[in-house]
């Protein structure tokens, strides 16, 4: 099997960790510190330095011991590197004062930040890109990679999905690119980058990260109509744009000076602490894991953009590791005994509840809704694609399913056949709600409308349970000809089945009631064709 290492870069305080034979990972998912080795960074760091950044080392040509490096504290060169004007508003001051009152989570922001943040200035120098741009990861996730807004936004640069689309970040059912460490970091600084020279302004640039690019531009154009100032902070912008510069302006006045503000930083060297591996077979995360010398936690950390308990190798996927234990990985994938991966993919052609699936497939109910973490009350959709246990004799999963697999659900409701009912005169959408059994809620959403009000003949759609007993109730009351005295009280109801896909019409004879004005307003008996 050949294996391809590209030399990619991110930090960590703990990437003396690599230098050391086996690291042991902490419980909390990191990398416990070891003894350094200068002499192994030293020439990692001159090849790294020579090359561009995304330069790959051939294994069958080169072998990972021939680099290494050791330079200076990481903040030191972060601050080298500010760009950005100040921002001394009240603003600012407020959002400084707010991070000082709580030292804890600035702890908690910047320890996350030490396995990703030499990689992000490694691009943003690359670029001649302001290093303050380092830092808008706390603003946005605080560093965790994981993260994802309540408008679905993901990973340390919050991608939404559109825009994670429109910057070539893959979003499946197996892989979410948004929070990959490098394609996420990659996109982030094209985005910034395109918007800075839309605006000619860093400042603008990042509300419009912040807001969108549109609605900047129609802030600009509001004040330059109205003859007033175009710069960020003459705009009229929603509160959260409003602090977000200052946020930026906030968490660099902490890095430039901690000292000052009694916040002790954690030491993260100059140096690179991850590779990348690749490998064209499937193999399971916790088997990676195991390979590598890392737990589960700390493999995540670093891969957080694998969705699925299997990282497909079909998609020639990019495995962030340390870089001693990527050698650990080379070596234990060529000598593993066993199944690399645990796992394969069923589609399914029709609608399937996940217990009838199982008896189906002959795979352990509670094992098929764990892994596809389906919950309860829900059901496959049509071409759904599922993960079960592989045998040993299963292909590894295509390049196919692992682009185009979909994974959709929906309520586990009986099935319902649609229902075209003409409204009584002075019928409201309540009383017609009531009339069938079905809520007002219901109503609206099937007729694809937030009206309270029906007007007389209107149409409406209903959905109703398919049952055996109805069809064949309401085939013998289309063959039951109607007297010629009736004709005239008689219901027409269309009805629009899904299948067989034929619009009839059925005749229904109303119920005889005395012809009293008291009995006049009796409801009609309720229709036996469903």
């Amino acid at each position: 099997m050949r294996f391809i290492f590209s030399v990619l870069c991110a930090v960590s305080v703990v990437l003396l960790a690599s230098c050391a034979s086996r690291p042991p990972a902490n419980l909390d998912g990191t990398l416990s510190a070891a003894d350094a080795r200068p002499s192994f960074f030293s020439s990692f760091t001159a090849r790294f330095k020579a090359a561009d950044v995304d330069q790959t080392i051939d294994l069958d040509h080169d072998s990972v011991n021939a680099h290494s490096g050791n330079e200076a504290d990481l903040w030191s060169r972060i601050r080298r590197g500010f760009q950005m004007p100040e921002l001394r508003t009240d603003l600012a001051q407020a959002q400084l004062s707010w991070y000082l009152a709580r030292p804890e989570y600035v702890q908690r922001m910047t320890e996350r930040s030490k396995l990703y943040l030499y990689h992000i200035v490694e691009a943003l120098e690359a670029r001649n890109m302001p290093t303050e741009l380092a830092l808008l990861p706390f603003i946005e996730s605080a560093y965790n990679p994981q993260a994802l807004s309540v408008a679905q936004a993901a990973g340390m640069w919050q991608f939404i999905p559109g825009t994670g689309r429109s910057y070539n970040l893959k979003q499946n059912m197996f892989l979410d690119e948004r929070r990959d460490v490098l394609a996420s970091t990659n996109a982030a600084l094209d985005y910034l980058t395109k918007l800075h020279e839309m605006f000619g302004d860093w400042r603008l640039a990042l509300a419009a990260y912040n807001w969108g690019e549109g609605n900047v531009l129609r802030a600009i154009a509001r004040n330059r109509k109205a003859g007033r100032p175009t710069d960020y902070l003459s705009l009229k912008i929603p509160k959260e744009t409003r602090h977000y510069v200052p946020k930026l302006q906030a968490v660099k006045d902490i890095i430039a000076q901690p000292e000052k503000y009694g916040l002790t930083l954690p030491s993260i060297p100059d140096h690179p602490y991850f590779v990348t591996v690749t490998t064209t077979r499937d193999i399971d995360v916790a088997i990676a894991a195991q390979l590598a010398g890392l737990s589960v936690d700390a493999f995540r950390a670093l891969n957080p953009s694998f969705s699925k308990p299997v990282i497909l190798g079909a998609t020639q996927p990019q495995i962030l590791l340390p870089f001693e234990n990527a050698q650990m990985f080379e070596q234990g994938l060529k000598t593993y005994q066993g199944l690399l991966s645990s796992w394969t993919t069923y589609t399914v052609t029709k609608r399937e509840r996940t217990a009838v699936l199982a008896t189906k497939i002959g795979v352990d109910p509670a094992t098929l809704v764990a892994v596809n973490k389906i919950p309860a009350g829900m059901r496959l959709k049509p071409g759904s694609t599922v993960l079960i246990p592989k045998a040993e004799d299963d292909e590894d999963i295509s390049a196919h399913i692992a682009q185009n697999a979909v994974f959709a659900l929906e309520p586990d409701v009986p099935d319902t056949r649609k229902m075209l009912i003409r409204v009584r005169r002075h019928e409201t959408i309540a009383a017609f709600a009531k009339r069938y059994r079905v809520s007002v809620a219901q109503v609206q959403a099937w007729n694809h409308t937030k009206r309270t009000k029906l007007a007389p003949g209107q149409m409406v759609m209903l959905h109703v349970p398919i049952s055996k007993k109805s069809t064949i109730v309401k085939a013998k009351l289309r063959a039951r000809p109607l007297p010629a005295a009736n004709k005239l009280t008689a219901r027409t109801v269309k009805l629009k089945a899904q299948t067989p896909a034929i619009k009839h019409k059925a005749k229904i004879k109303p119920i005889k009631a005395p012809k009293t004005k008291a009995n006049s307003s009796l409801p009609a008996r309720k229709i036996a064709s469903n």
